[in-house]
Parts: structure tokens; sequence; C-alpha cells
């Protein structure tokens, strides 16, 4: 069904094929067939909604390349049919599809649903927070995928880490900002805690979908917009809208992708589809990272060379402000609902331990490399 990206027929086959099992469409002459309560993997469409705007690298890249894992991986079993945001249902009413069943699945990022539970940002990004190997290690090792599935499946939805931006930019903004003073007033365009944080320092943050940013930047409707890394900012030209480009981004410093099945199409699956679901979204967790890391550099360069664009640090007082307003923020989540503090308490100490490793390991490393060898 997808043809956009056709190195997955062979690498990415022939690694997860013990996986997945028999791969029956090429060795047996026709789709696996199973049982729900036996084995083996049922001919079956399963219909997937985006928050993504069509065709658009990355962010799409990543809902494309998961679908295609899971024909794959099925052996061509398990198709499914992609639709970008505003082809089926609008971006931000994916999750409502897939919680009531008119759609099978969703892709995008969880930290849109903030009007379904405080806590689903954590499960995308929290200011100054996880970066994406730390995220990894929440989810698959410390408690983190529990919660998740535990928060979720009272909305009826299975999620899946299914990509990840790594490391985002602070945003673009049409003037320079120096001081706190700066921020007030600012109509900024940040989802999730960041943009809760923006608002306690006095902007005036909204939460707009990928494929309008562009148009209420050259409206004037917002002042400034985060949207991910110079790889998707590019191909959506902010620079021609926003000189500025802000960094670190202090709001996401890893911002998780995730796929969301209806939990009734989920608790239907045989045990190999399940495998086959969820190895897919491992899969397209891996090469959306290194997507994203190759990918961002190469960008950056064009924006700086060929568009003038103005890199700006953020300046540390008000990164401090910041700081202060996101420790404020997560106390008022935590105290919010049980699970909400379960899940802060999981995160806060998961985050904690990475944080000592990493002091003598990455850290250490980096900086080390960069007085030796520069750059």
């Amino acid at each position: 069904m997808f043809s956009r990206r056709k190195f997955l027929t062979t690498g990415a086959l022939g690694s997860t094929a013990m996986l997945a099992g028999c791969d029956c469409a090429d060795r047996c002459g026709g789709p696996a067939t199973g049982t729900a309560s036996g084995g083996g993997v049922r001919a079956r469409e399963l219909k997937m909604v985006t928050t993504w705007p069509k065709d658009f690298p990355g962010l799409g890249d990543a809902a494309e390349t998961t679908a295609q894992m899971i024909e794959q991986m099925s052996g061509g079993a398990l198709t499914v049919k992609l639709y970008a945001a505003g082809e089926l249902v609008g971006a931000f009413d994916s999750f409502d599809a897939v919680s009531g069943g008119s759609a099978d699945m969703y892709h995008g990022a969880d930290y849109y649903w903030t009007g379904k539970s405080r806590a689903y940002p954590y499960f995308t990004a929290v200011p100054f927070g996880m970066t994406a190997v730390e995220q990894i290690a929440w989810f698959e090792a410390a408690g983190g995928q529990e919660l998740w599935d535990e928060l979720a499946a009272g909305f009826n939805i299975k999620p899946f880490a299914a990509g990840n931006t790594g490391h985002q930019m602070g945003g673009w903004f049409k003037r320079e900002i120096n001081t706190l003073d700066d921020l007030r007033g600012l109509k900024i365009r940040m989802p999730g805690i960041g943009g809760e944080v923006m608002r306690r320092a006095g902007a005036a943050a909204v939460t707009i979908p990928g494929g309008e940013l562009y148009q209420s930047l050259q409206s004037g409707a917002i002042d400034a917009t985060e949207w991910v890394g110079p790889w998707n900012d590019l191909a959506f030209g902010f620079y021609r809208e926003a000189p500025y480009y802000y960094w670190p981004g202090f709001h996401e410093p890893g911002a998780q992708l995730s796929l969301g099945m209806n939990l009734d199409v989920w608790n239907d699956m045989t045990a190999q589809e399940k495998a086959i679901i969820r190895n897919a979204c491992r899969a397209a967790n891996h090469l959306s990272i290194g997507q994203f890391q190759a990918q961002n550099g190469k960008a950056l360069d064009i924006l700086v060379k060929e568009h003038n664009v103005q890199l700006r640090r953020m300046p540390p007082d008000i990164l401090a402000a910041l700081a202060a307003a996101t420790r404020e923020v997560l106390e008022e989540i935590a105290a919010s609902s049980d699970i909400a503090g379960r899940i802060h308490a999981s995160f806060a100490e998961s985050l904690r331990q990475s944080l000592k490793w990493n002091a003598i390991s990455d850290e250490a490393y980096m900086a080390a490399r960069r007085e030796l060898i520069g750059e």
C-alpha cells in the first residue's frame, strides 16, 4: 500500500521476521490466518488517523513508517489505511475517533490530549524533562509504559511510543526576546505543559494544528511559534515570517510521538498480531530518532547559510524563570489526581536516576569532545 520507504521491504523485513513469525504472504502464497483465541495473523484493514499534515516529513514519516512496518511484519495480512489530518477527522479529533471506535488507531503526540487528563503530556514531553533516550528507559524499563496503559485504558485506548523528534528548538519569533518583559502578551503557539509555563511567564500561548501555523504567523494571529526542529521547520518555511530562531527548546527535550489503538481492537488481537503492532512501533521509534538526528543538522545549515536565519540563545534569566514556572505547574498536575500523582512520581524518579548516570557519561563526554575536537 505504501511505497515511499522501499528500503523497509528488505532490511527491516529481514530483521523483524523472527519477531513477526511466518511471513505467510511470501512463503505460503497468501495472508496468514488465525483466531483471536489462537495464534497467527488474520487478514484485516486497520484505519489510522493522524494529527499530521499530508506528506509531511519527519512526523508524517513516523506515522507512515509505523503503518508500513505493520504491513511488512504481518506479511501483508494486516493493512493500514492512513489518513492525514483533515482527511477523515480533524487533527485534534483523532483521539475521540479512536476512543469511540470510528478509527482503529491514531498517530500523534499525546500532549494534545491534555483536556482529557493533565497527566497526558508526560507521555510526549515535559519542560526540562527527559530526552528521547531517557524516555525509552522510562517506558521500557522503569514502569512508564504500564502507567501510560492505565491512563489510556480509561479512554478505551492502548498506547505505544512510535516516533521521537529528539530535542526540539525553542521556536520562531518575529522579534528578539531579551527580557521576561518581552514575553508578556506574546502570542505564541506552544501546546502541552510548555504552553502553560509560557502563560505563567505572561505569554498568550495557544494550541494550533501544524497545518495552520504558517498562515497564523503570516496573518499576525500569532507572534511566534514552536514546531519541531530544523528539518520540519524548514519544510514549513517559518523563516519567511519570523527570522529569529531560538534555542534550546526548554519545552520539548525529546518529543515522544505515539500510536494509540482502540482498546477493543487491541483486545481482539492474537498474541502474534499484538507482537507485530508492538514491535512495528518500536522499529518506527528507532528509525524516527535516527532520521531527525541526521536531517536536523543538514536543515540547520540551509536555514542559516541560505535563508539568513538568526540563531539566538534564550537568555539564562528567562530560562530560570521558565524552570521555576515548570516546577509550579508539575506540582499542580501531580496533585490533580491519583493517576497523575503516580505518573509524576515515576517520571521524576526515572529522570533522577538518568541524571546521575548522564552526569558522568553523556554530559561529561560531550563536554570533553567540544573541548578537544571543537565544533
